[in-house]
């Protein structure tokens, strides 16, 4: 018999969230034993309630199995992060009341970079985040505990090829729109109402040539002093909240 895959959620928000979200199993749930908070006892109570085990153990321990000195005394044992399939989001956009609206992470290797955007993902309506099987960061315990929780209620698809993605998302009806800095479009003069996938590449090379030539429309976001260009996390927040802003204004 296969053993089941485990891994180490740590951090208040990340357990809380995965708790609530109910895509995970837990195994079970660790509070630090010298001292409880108030925020320790709400997950305790979640818990509980679910019927999952909850254990009090050292703060030695907790540093051994979390890895890190950031678990804020709460971790839990769980299954990997639950990727779901390309048709489960396609059919996901399908029955939903807006538009369909995905985000396609292209070169995104920093896991506090990916947690950023999958936050702000989560907080401004976006369906579904896609990205590539390689020169990706992986779902991990770091990052589910940057995006303070919120990667454990997005919908994530890893994808082998994010070119044949792009085409299949295309044939579904959805623009392709890609942010590349040195586009002559505006972010603020394109229309973001409609079906639409964002892409947003990595900071040191942006999005690889071959993603960059199927998207539909490339737009930049105007700016103005030295600075090259924006943290990728920032600039894809911004994006993400003028299609947002559109949407909601239509």
């Amino acid at each position: 018999m296969t053993k089941q895959k485990t891994e180490i959620l740590y951090g208040f928000h990340p357990v809380f969230e995965g708790l609530k979200a109910k895509r995970r199993k837990f195994f079970e749930v660790y509070v630090t034993r010298e001292k409880t908070s108030k925020r320790q006892n709400q997950i305790v109570d979640l818990a509980e309630a679910l019927n999952i085990p909850v254990q009090k153990t050292g703060s030695t321990n907790f540093r051994s199995m979390a890895g890190t000195d950031m678990h804020q005394g709460v971790m839990a044992k769980t299954t990997p992060y639950p990727i779901v399939g390309l048709a489960d989001i396609i059919g996901k956009t399908k029955s939903a009341e807006t538009p369909p609206f995905l985000l396609m992470l292209d070169n995104i290797l920093d896991p506090h970079n990916f947690g950023a955007l999958v936050r702000t993902a989560l907080c401004s309506g976006v369906t579904g985040v896609v990205i590539p099987k390689d020169r990706s960061a992986s779902p991990t315990p770091v990052v589910s505990k940057t995006s303070a929780g919120a990667l454990e209620h997005i919908c994530l698809v890893r994808v082998t090829n994010m070119v044949n993605t792009i085409r299949t998302l295309k044939e579904k009806g959805l623009w392709i729109m890609g942010l590349d800095k040195v586009s002559g479009s505006s972010l603020y003069s394109g229309d973001l109402t409609s079906p639409i996938a964002i892409v947003i590449g990595g900071e040191e090379k942006g999005i690889r040539p071959l993603v960059k030539k199927n998207c539909d429309h490339l737009i930049a976001i105007p700016q103005k002093g030295p600075v090259d260009s924006l943290n990728a996390s920032v600039a894809g927040a911004v994006v993400m909240y003028e299609a947002f802003r559109q949407r909601c204004k239509k």
